[in-house]
């Protein structure tokens, strides 16, 4: 009698288990549900091309040393299958590396850069710490939610977009912001968020700006309302004689003065 009450509260219901399951402000189960096109038995490989960079990738560590590859491996592969990692695809990057698939499932559900349920064309992940929701972020939610028809965690039903809020993505002096796919958009207001997204459904996003980013309320960067303020000029790099490292040998001695400190 008491071990099958014991059983039986040892298997929750998939509605507890999903809640159970769930990061703070995140979709991303700690465990993997099998979906049709998400089984052990799923087809992955890589292609010939990415198998060049399997290569590459791996001679960046000693031989004995293949498991320092699996994050960039894991990346390449979510590349490759069009933004989300399937099982399949850990278990190829498990293969390559020689080790148990249960050490990549552990990197893959920890860092929350890989997807293991599948997302819209355009990620769009939303800043909603603190200095982006000062400035915002809430209204920029509430915009994308109301012009897409999707909450927090949902894609659209054309596979275009997924909605997700995260946590601080380090670009406090521009917000509120998202990061959408690898590019951030920055500066938002309501009006020019509908603009990215009214974009982004002509494939047309906005073309990133000289620094890697893209505010759009039309400043370079982080740059202020007055411009450039500081730095006006590029900076001297500090000097190093010619041949300084021509025997690829340095005295630990000297360390700082070959780093030219």
């Amino acid at each position: 009698m008491l071990t099958a009450m014991i059983a039986k509260r040892a298997v929750p219901t998939a509605r507890t288990v999903l809640l159970m399951g769930k990061r703070s402000m995140g979709t991303a189960a700690s465990f993997h549900l099998d979906t049709p096109d998400n089984t052990v038995e799923t087809k992955f490989d890589f292609t010939i091309e990415n198998y060049k960079r399997v290569d590459s990738i791996l001679s960046k560590y000693p031989a004995n040393y293949k498991q320092a590859g699996i994050i960039p491996l894991l990346d390449l592969a979510q590349r490759q299958h069009g933004g989300w990692l399937p099982v399949a695809a850990m278990d190829k990057v498990a293969q390559i590396v020689e080790t148990d698939p249960a050490r990549v499932y552990e990197v893959a559900s920890f860092y929350t850069m890989f997807n293991r349920t599948k997302t819209g064309k355009y990620f769009l992940q939303l800043c909603g710490t603190t200095p982006c929701m000062i400035c915002g972020s809430e209204d920029i939610k509430q915009m994308i939610e109301s012009h897409l028809g999707i909450k927090n965690g949902e894609t659209t039903k054309d596979g275009l977009f997924t909605l997700l809020e995260v946590e601080c993505l380090g670009a406090c002096a521009n917000a509120p912001m998202i990061q959408m796919n690898d590019d951030y958009y920055e500066c938002l207001t309501p009006k020019t968020t509908i603009e990215l997204l009214e974009a982004c459904k002509e494939g047309k996003p906005p073309v990133m700006g000289k620094w890697g980013s893209l505010p759009m309320n039309g400043q370079v960067s982080c740059e202020g309302p007055l411009g450039k303020t500081s730095l006006l000029s590029e900076p001297e790099p500090p000097k190093v004689e010619e041949g300084r490292f021509k025997d690829g040998k340095v005295d630990p001695a000297s360390v700082k003065a070959h780093m030219a400190y």
